[in-house]
């Protein structure tokens, strides 16, 4: 368990990473460009780290059904979407919603047994801990913002 959670965490801080550098190049190439290059960079280093590490073999997807493939589109939906996310909600924002709705979808698709997952039962004490996220982000949001207006008065 503590290697599935190390490498967890380690995924979450790339992303945060990758959200800030793509935030930044978008800046300065758009949208579109910035998708390209990330993608397309992605594709490259992993095609290559896949060979070096796994050969050939790497591109035996015989078993592999063909809606599978649609994953690669929906990584430019990702990518655009998180990208304007992030330039009109700030990062922090943004990122809280992505991780909200990430986790609101994961555990429809698993509680119905979706897209070929193992059906595992809803339960209260997940709708529970979903809103207390849920809280969590709206607190984070918008608490301190009455503590901002009173120190500006002071100053």
């Amino acid at each position: 368990m503590f290697p599935g959670l190390l490498l967890a965490l380690i995924a979450g801080a790339l992303i945060g990473l990758q959200n800030m550098f793509n935030s930044k190049v978008n800046e300065r190439a758009g949208s579109w460009a910035t998708t390209a290059m990330v993608l397309g960079m992605g594709s490259l280093t992993s095609l290559i780290l896949g060979l070096m590490i796994e050969g050939k073999q790497m591109l035996d997807l015989q078993n592999m059904k063909p809606w599978y493939w649609i994953s690669g589109l929906i990584g430019v939906g990702v990518v655009i979407c998180l990208m304007e996310g992030i330039r009109r909600l700030g990062p922090t924002f943004a990122i809280s919603i992505v991780m909200i709705s990430q986790l609101g979808f994961a555990l429809l698709w698993d509680s119905q047994g979706w897209l070929g997952l193992d059906k595992v039962p809803f339960t209260p004490k997940q709708l529970i801990g979903v809103l207390v996220i849920v809280g969590g982000i709206i607190v984070f949001k918008f608490g301190g913002r009455r503590r901002g207006r009173v120190s500006s008065y002071m100053n």
